[in-house]
């Protein structure tokens, strides 16, 4: 969420953001309606006032007077003034919900290093690590060496779920087990990030402080419990990001770092034809989840060192991947720099997303409450929040699959993770 004073000290940078976001011009309207609410707050206070000063007046009169003619003066004088109160109280609130309204829908700014772009066609190349296996042989797509590995079961998800989820069944399942204790191994062990084990339903008001909702109530799963709807996660950084909202904190228990392996889950509104096949797009995922709090000023630095600890589980898994940096009609709506990883998919012959690290600077905070105090300094600040997928799983199966495939549609495994495959080195073929 934005803070409409910072807007009112630079609306035409402001301006500039969301331009580059692909919205129009709306500083001066926010400016407006800020002004009349600060303008009606203060008449209220001015009524206020007024209405305590009568109420004096009218004790007085009361204990000193038996004029009723003066009783009934300062009594309509009183009346009138409460009324006055209730229609600035009125209109006063009707002000404050538009621009609370308006500013809560607004993304988040982007940084001034973000390129202008609309799409995925305007990121901005940054490196490359690793080479994409050269096959003497017509490469294969994860979900068909999958089905004979006999580990992927589409058409049995299917009957008992519908279309978009996946059963996996022994080496294959083994294998995504594998890959989330050796990411959470090495963030915990390693990068020094705290493991949670979260609930995956949450109130919508956890959803509204990550700026999932309202914007992206669509692409929800949600209860039907009219009084107090949950939602199913869609990332576990709704909740890593929620845990200490409201809440003051101080600065020196910064950074706060935490990973969570978790399902996910994804409506996929407006998905239609995409990615239809295999694990890349499914309602139902696991994701390891990185989520960092920090201050202000180190927020850049934990931003790069976010992803450095990304790209080591990809590195450590020999997967060629590449690092772009988003446009700004690309990122999500909370973040205001992106970072995503892509790693290689052989069968299709491109790079595809496998995480996306964020900074989000104050956006979540402020929208979650989250303030910390400085030593030796008066007032609360709003720390910076940041998230990234350390990695998710199911895709950084498909990646396993299809660039460990061997001719006869078994897959080697990477070293690091024999020991988590009880000591295997190889999925082979369904006997």
């Amino acid at each position: 969420m934005h803070d409409i004073k910072e807007i009112e000290r630079d609306p035409q940078a402001f301006d500039e953001a969301m331009r580059k976001r692909g919205l129009p011009k709306q500083a001066q309207e926010l400016i407006m309606l800020y002004k009349k609410m600060k303008g009606g707050i203060s008449l209220l206070e001015s009524s206020l006032a007024k209405r305590n000063m009568e109420s004096e007046k009218f004790s007085q009169i009361s204990s000193n007077s038996k004029s009723d003619e003066k009783k009934a003066i300062v009594v309509k004088t009183v009346k009138k003034t409460r009324q006055e109160i209730s229609k600035l109280k009125e209109v006063t609130h009707d002000i404050s919900s538009i621009l609370f309204y308006k500013l809560f829908r607004l993304p988040n700014m982007p940084a001034a290093q973000v390129p202008e772009g609309g799409d995925e066609c305007s990121n901005k190349f940054l490196r490359e690590t690793g080479k994409a296996p050269a096959f003497k042989f017509k490469a294969r797509s994860h979900d068909e060496i999958g089905e004979l590995l006999d580990g992927m079961d589409f058409p049995r998800a299917a009957k008992v779920a519908g279309a978009r989820f996946v059963i996996l069944y022994d080496q294959v399942a083994r294998l995504e087990r594998a890959l989330a204790h050796f990411m959470l191994d090495v963030h915990r062990r390693e990068f020094g990030y705290r493991e949670v084990n979260i609930p995956v339903l949450v109130q919508g008001q956890t959803l509204v402080g990550s700026g999932h909702l309202p914007k992206f109530e669509e692409d929800l799963f949600k209860t039907n419990d009219e009084k107090s709807p949950r939602y199913l996660i869609p990332t576990a950084e709704t909740v890593l990001t929620g845990l200490h909202a409201t809440e003051v904190l101080q600065e020196e228990q910064f950074p706060l770092r935490y990973v969570c392996w978790s399902n996910c889950f994804r409506a996929e509104a407006g998905a239609a034809g995409k990615d239809t096949r295999g694990l890349i797009r499914l309602h139902q995922f696991s994701k390891v989840e990185l989520v960092s709090y920090t201050t202000p000023d180190k927020s850049d630095a934990e931003h790069e060192r976010m992803t450095n600890c990304a790209e080591e589980i990809l590195k450590r898994l020999d997967l060629p991947y590449r690092v772009m940096l988003l446009c700004a009609g690309d990122m999500g709506f909370s973040a205001q720099k992106t970072y995503d990883l892509e790693v290689w998919l052989p069968e299709q012959r491109k790079y595809r997303e496998i995480s996306s690290c964020s900074n989000c600077g104050a956006f979540q905070s402020r929208r979650l409450k989250v303030r910390y105090k400085r030593k030796g300094e008066k007032g609360t600040f709003f720390p910076h929040a940041l998230n990234g997928s350390g990695l998710a799983i199911g895709r950084t199966m498909a990646a396993l699959l299809e660039n460990y495939q061997q001719a006869d549609g078994s897959v080697a495994l990477p070293e690091v993770l024999h020991k988590y495959m009880d000591g295997e080195k190889k999925l082979n073929l369904a006997k």
